[in-house]
């Protein structure tokens, strides 16, 4: 019996289920190619994180993805299930925090939340229950009356990222969710971040290189729409003989460059 449980879990081991899959996914804008054969697996439960500069792409792999815009060529599979002939079922089990803090100015805290909840159909049993599990996981005790205008650029990004999770997606899409803010809120949602990859595959992309490298599972470096490399983050390291993710992917700019 310990044998054969001993043989699942091996089996399990080496065959992760995969939560995303690209074939030589692209986009292209007129004469502008911004995501250029796209070729990356995440599996379920981890953490992947998109690098690139401005530009390189990133959100618009995010954006195709999620099913908010539609690709050019290639294919991709998101749950095991086809990206444009099943948008629909894959946006039931998917949400995004974007890079613009997306909360209500003048709705508090709670009443964010409520209406994300209520846009996605939960019964009003499950939307009780999931606001005060959010306000919870998230610290909002003190600010679940607050109008969201007043609350800190920290705060606000909790509050967004909350809303993406209300609805228990599978998939989290994370666009660079501690841009522009201070050392002490970053490190905070970090915390969160981690947390949330216990239970939830994410896709990031930011511009920290700190925070890539403290977070994820593996990175790929984005150049001009193409994955330059990837893996983890000791793989760069290797394949660039650097010491710091930051000097690798310096590294792969400018060898592209």
């Amino acid at each position: 019996m310990l044998f054969f449980i001993g043989k699942c879990y091996l089996y399990l081991l080496n065959h992760a289920i995969e939560m995303i899959k690209t074939r030589n996914l692209t986009k292209r804008f007129g004469d502008f190619t911004a995501v250029d054969d796209l070729n990356v697996s995440i599996d379920k439960g981890e953490l992947f994180s998109l690098l690139g500069l401005n530009g390189a792409g990133k959100t618009t792999t995010i954006k195709m993805l999620s099913c908010l815009i539609r690709p050019s060529g290639g294919s991709a599979r998101v749950m095991g299930k086809d990206l444009v002939k099943e948008a629909r079922d894959i946006k039931q089990k998917i949400n995004v925090s974007p890079q613009e803090t997306a909360v209500a100015p003048n709705l508090t805290v709670r009443e964010n939340l409520r209406m994300i909840a209520g846009v996605y159909g939960l019964t009003k049993d499950r939307i009780r229950f999931r606001v005060n599990e959010m306000i919870d996981v998230f610290s909002l005790q003190e600010v679940r009356d607050k109008k969201a205008k007043l609350l800190s650029g920290g705060i606000q990004r909790r509050l967004s990222i909350a809303m993406a999770l209300i609805t228990d997606p599978e998939i989290l899409f994370l666009d660079e969710p501690t841009l522009g803010l201070d050392v002490l809120a970053r490190r905070e949602l970090w915390t969160i971040i981690t947390k949330l990859k216990e239970t939830t595959t994410i896709l990031l992309t930011t511009h920290y290189m700190e925070e890539a490298e403290a977070l994820s599972d593996r990175v790929a470096v984005m150049i001009k729409g193409k994955i330059s490399a990837s893996g983890t983050v000791k793989d760069l390291l290797e394949t660039t003989r650097t010491q710091k993710l930051e000097d690798a992917f310096i590294r792969l700019n400018q060898k592209e460059a």
